[in-house]
Order: C-alpha cells, then structure tokens, then sequence
C-alpha cells in the first residue's frame, strides 16, 4: 500500500486529513489518513487501485488548505549507530519503487523538534549522506541540475527517518510550507507577518510589482494598530486604515495613512480601489458575505482576508464560507480567482487571497 506524508500546522492533522480525503476522492482516488508519527504531520494511505503517481498528477498542492507540503514515502528506516549514511543507501537500493531522477536531497525535521543535538546532526549528515548517494546513482551529479524529483528525509530522530520523494511540479514552494520571516522592530504588531507571507505564497515572485508597485491605493478594514496597514504603506501604497482604535503613531507620520474611525463591515470607499485587506476577527461568514459585497460591487480587484475557524469544526466552518464566496462571486460579471491557505503564521484563522482576473 502507498503512502503520502503530508505536513501542516500541528494541532489541525485532522482538518488536513479531511481535506486530504475528500480532495482526492473528488479525483477519483480514494484512501485513508492516520496521525502521522508527530505533531504537524499525518499520513494518507492509498490502498489501491489509484496511486500515490495518479493523486500527485490530478491534485495540486496550492489547492490545499489545511495539508501545507507533501513527498511521496518510499521506505521507513531505522538507522544504526554505526553507519547511518549507508543505511539510506542500501534501503534505496532494496526499494522496489521507481524514483525519478533527482539531483538534490533535503532532510527535514518535524516542527515540534526541539532537540538541537538532532537539528546540528542533520546539518552536518548532508554532506555525507549527498556524496554517498551521488556515488550509488542515487542522486544526479550536479546538484543544480532540473530534475523531475527531490529526495526527502523526515528525520524523526537518531534512530529513524522516512524517506520519500517529492514532485518538482507539485510540492510546496517552501519546505514542509513553511515562511520563516523575521519580523522588523519598527512593525506595529506581529500581525505584519502574515500579510508578507500570504504575499509570498500567493503572488508569483516574477509578478510581485504588477501587484503591488505602482503606488497602488488599499483599504485595510480593522487596521489598529496599523501591522498590515505598515506593510501596505512598505509596498509604496497610499491606505485608507478602517478602525475606531488607535494607529501606531509612527506609521501615521509616513503620510501615506489615512485613519477612518469607523466600522469595518459598515465602511464603504467612494471610489473603487486596489487593495482590500481585512483581519478583523468576527464570525468567519459574516467576512466571507462582506468580500463578496466588495468584489461583485467592483470595489477593489485584489483581496486578502482571515476567517477565524471555530475551534471544533475548522474544516466545516471553511466548505461553508467556500461557499459563500464561490456562490456570491458566480452570480458577478466578472470572473475572479479564490485560493486560502493556512499559513505558517497564522494561528486557528486561514488567509485567503482573491483577484478579479479581467
């Protein structure tokens, strides 16, 4: 039986499970996940006809939102002391699945770890264990070569890693989906953090100026003290910030701010905008009804918001505003794209990106 081992944000395997599930069910493949061997990890278990080969190719990553990252397992290895590089080795050797070629290996660590004697041994293994494998054929020789694949290690402990296989056109921009930022003393609040990254998962990096250069205006609803507000203001963009809290002082001396004292859900701008971004925490439909107003009034063509998710039902919670949106922005003339994505930054809230694509 196949296996997938599929990484997100510990505390949530189940709603990473149930997605996982019914995603691949939708493309005809069927299976079954079980808590993976730590937190922040889960396994999908294909038990056949349909593969791990035939989800990969019908089922994007990016249109996941719990699940952050996945590899294909090849082999669960218990390493010995002695020679723990050959072990791997061999194990691939012995394996009966059929690798594509790849020019690299990673070795990942769970997000949980915090035994640094682990995190300095998989630093210093790389480079023996890349040499050993380059020598068995196991790997390409030039490590930048474009190849179909990557090698990956799950290195649990001393004692044993999961190995498998990632796809170069199905994998998560960054390992195991995870931004690591570091937050910048003058940002308001930490907040910031997850404006930058939702741009850096959702934006392609080579179109990064078409959306936000340009001195674009933006409106962020429920701004105080101002930490999405500070990244718009970062990007060049003037803002209008919708709170009836206070604004980080510094920030309105940029010149770029104007704050409105009011309600983010009741305000409406006078002409239409860029940028709309909302992390107000409120009833996650209750946000999900208003972007639909703001997009289908063609208010602004870009939109980042946070729906916080019931503790108890987080996936259902998001099939129903999924809905919401899907529904409401269907019944508009123009055409728009929805992705969300639980960010590494983000806590029991997801972060959805929509762009009007006319």
């Amino acid at each position: 039986m196949e296996q997938i081992v599929a990484f997100c944000r510990p505390g949530f395997e189940t709603d990473a499970g149930r997605e996982l599930t019914d995603a691949a069910a939708r493309v005809g493949v069927f299976g079954y996940f079980e808590p993976g061997p730590a937190p922040g990890i889960l396994t999908f278990n294909l038990p056949g006809p349909a593969t791990a080969k035939n989800l990969m190719a019908a089922l994007p990553v990016d249109d996941l939102v719990f699940v952050r990252d996945w590899f294909v397992v090849i082999t669960d290895i218990q390493l010995p002391r002695e020679d723990r590089v050959g072990a791997v080795v061999e194990a691939l050797r012995d394996s009966d699945v059929v690798l594509p070629h790849c020019s690299r290996v990673d070795i990942r660590l769970t997000e949980t770890n915090d035994d640094h004697d682990l995190a300095n041994f998989a630093r210093k293994w790389m480079s023996p264990l890349s040499k050993a494998l380059r020598a068995a054929g196991q790997l390409e020789q030039d490590p930048k070569a474009d190849a179909p694949g990557r090698l990956e290690l799950l290195l649990l402990s001393f004692e044993r890693v999961i190995v498998g296989v990632s796809i170069a056109m199905n994998r998560a921009q960054y390992v195991s989906g995870i931004v690591r930022l570091r937050l910048p003393d003058e940002a308001p609040s930490r907040s910031a953090l997850k404006l930058e990254e939702a741009w850096k998962v959702f934006l392609p990096a080579e179109r990064a100026l078409d959306y936000l250069g340009g001195g674009k205006q933006a409106v962020d609803l429920g701004a105080a003290p101002g930490g999405w507000t500070w990244q718009l203001v970062k990007q060049g963009m003037l803002v209008t910030a919708v709170d009836n809290g206070p604004m980080n002082s510094q920030l309105m001396a940029s010149g770029q701010v104007t704050h409105v004292k009011a309600d983010g859900y009741q305000w409406l701008p006078k002409r239409r905008v860029d940028w709309m971004v909302c992390d107000i925490v409120d009833h996650p439909r209750r946000t999900a009804a208003m972007v639909v107003d703001w997009l289908s009034g063609n208010l602004c063509r870009y939109v980042i918001f946070n729906l916080k998710l019931p503790m108890k039902k987080r996936f259902d919670e998001w099939l129903i505003c999924r809905e919401i949106l899907e529904s409401g922005l269907a019944n508009s003339d123009r055409a728009f794209r929805i992705r969300a994505r639980h960010l590494y930054h983000d806590r029991e809230e997801i972060t959805c990106f929509i762009e009007r694509l006319d």
